[in-house]
């Protein structure tokens, strides 16, 4: 009964080691573009935060190609961090957002001249936040269950 039961730890063992975990998780993710009547859909490597994309392309006598744009100007591998892709909720928009989780860095990637490019990574510092003038603040007026309005 001994030898039974080291027997299932064992193939428990081994199972276990074949099993995906954070380090085998896949290196990149996916986005699609905000854009309504876009069919684009932009990738990220996770480690290095570069960017590239890829859509569906009408070619006369075919079902059609992939169309791809490799990283242009910022897309490009970054220091290593904990990337993603986050696409806005604006329907009209062609582009995505590449955070860094880690730093909370931010900047907007798109296709432009058949690349992608991407602004430079920001984050907006606490001191920068006190100096700035504070923003307007939207009022509602009660009772009347309307959205928030600017003076």
């Amino acid at each position: 009964m001994r030898l039974l039961g080291s027997a299932v730890v064992a193939l428990a063992a081994l199972s276990f080691a074949g099993a995906p975990g954070p380090a085998l998780a896949a290196p990149y993710d996916f986005v699609p573009a905000p854009q309504t009547d876009l069919n684009r859909i932009y990738r990220i490597d996770r480690v290095t935060g570069e960017v590239s994309s890829c859509q569906y392309g009408l070619q006369e006598g075919t079902i059609g190609v992939t169309l791809c744009f490799s990283a242009g100007e910022g897309a490009g591998a970054q220091i290593p961090g904990e990337y993603g892709l986050v696409a806005s909720r604006h329907e009209r928009e062609g582009g995505v957002f590449r955070v860094n989780y880690r730093t909370g860095e931010m900047s907007i990637c798109y296709v432009f001249d058949e690349r992608v490019v991407c602004t430079p990574q920001t984050n907006p510092s606490p001191a920068a936040a006190m100096i700035a003038p504070p923003a307007a603040t939207p009022t509602v007026r009660p009772g009347t269950g309307a959205s928030p309005q600017r003076p």
